[in-house]
């Protein structure tokens, strides 16, 4: 991991994004735990939970460039994707990347075993006319995927402050800041459907473009352009 990372670093033409979901946050007038930056009287437990909010952070670990998405729903293969999608013209344009290495999880929705989060990426590399490199922390190994700093630093800021509204969580969010930088802060409104699947038959074409590290092919993925539907 930490060879492929540094490759990735020192090319100019590549860029790594780490990226994580945090556990649902509830939100209603209860207490958080720590102390109040201000005084609203708040309750002990979770009975006045309106709503619960996903975030979901991509995390330019060289750049401290942060994007933070809030979602009412899952956070699905499609939702990661639509998501990387909205913010990749931005990144491609501002350092001008061909390559793309992201530091995940492998996690339920975006595991290397995932084939809805597979066949998108083989046609975001075609659309994009870019490579992708799939480097996942094994289990346990977690807390060294760089997103997790952000997610440290996002739990003191909003320690001990009433979560009463979705706006209020997003304004916290959008007020934090990392290494002096503030995040990008987007509410997604469209709710998404996990588990879905893509047929054995169909999934051979989008195979063809994936080629997996041997002996640890769960692990490190080269996504290459190319698939043209």
């Amino acid at each position: 991991m930490f060879e492929i990372n540094e490759e990735a670093d020192s090319n100019p033409k590549e860029i790594r994004i780490s990226i994580d979901a945090k556990a649902r946050m509830n939100i209603g007038n209860f207490s958080r735990g720590g102390r109040n930056r201000v005084l609203t009287e708040a309750e002990d437990h979770d009975f006045g939970v309106k709503e619960k909010l996903t975030p979901f952070g991509f995390f330019l670990p060289e750049h401290d460039d942060l994007f933070l998405f809030f979602t009412l729903g899952y956070v699905s293969s499609d939702f990661i994707i639509d998501r990387l999608e909205e913010i990749w013209p931005v990144i491609q344009k501002k350092y001008g990347a061909d390559i793309l290495t992201i530091n995940a999880d492998n996690g339920m929705e975006n595991s290397s075993s995932r084939t809805q989060f597979i066949k998108r990426l083989v046609e975001f590399a075609d659309r994009y006319n870019i490579t992708i490199k799939l480097a996942y922390y094994p289990p346990y190994h977690s807390k060294y995927n760089p997103v997790e700093r952000v997610w440290g630093i996002y739990e003191n800021h909003i320690c001990g402050d009433v979560m009463d509204s979705v706006e209020t969580t997003i304004k916290f969010a959008e007020s934090m800041t990392y290494n002096g930088k503030n995040p990008v802060v987007k509410l997604t409104k469209k709710l998404y459907k996990t588990g879905a699947k893509v047929g054995k038959k169909a999934m051979e074409k989008y195979n063809e473009f994936v080629e997996r590290m041997p002996s640890l092919e769960k692990w490190f993925l080269t996504i290459s352009p190319g698939y043209s539907g």
